[in-house]
């Protein structure tokens, strides 16, 4: 990737990331549904960190708390990502059957 392809990928990056910064709601939906890889890593954790204690963010994910580090990837992002989220959070655990595959099978 040439040097002005790079200059305008981060420039359009750095512009989403204001965007999201202006958000009051913010909705991650099926977060970690493939696990974070290091150029993400930082980003993420930037986003959440900027919008902690001062913004709403709902975060949903199929994948149990529990298993946020190995998602993460790395020890040291997860505790931060886990400490701004997980502790100050409102917690809703769903159990049963997802409610797709209940439509589903009442249209059969």
């Amino acid at each position: 990737m040439g040097t002005l392809n790079v200059a305008k990928a981060k420039g359009t990056a750095e512009a989403e990331l204001r965007k999201i910064e202006r958000c009051q709601l913010l909705i991650l939906d099926d977060l970690f549904l493939v696990p974070l890889d290091a150029k993400e890593r930082p980003l993420l954790l930037d986003i959440i960190e900027d919008r902690h204690g001062r913004k709403s963010t709902i975060i949903t994910s199929q994948l149990p708390v529990s298993n946020w580090y190995d998602a993460v990837g790395d020890p040291t992002v997860a505790d931060a990502l886990l400490d701004r989220i997980v502790h100050t959070a409102h917690r809703i655990e769903l159990t049963g059957e997802s409610m797709r595959k209940i439509k589903s099978s009442k249209l059969k």
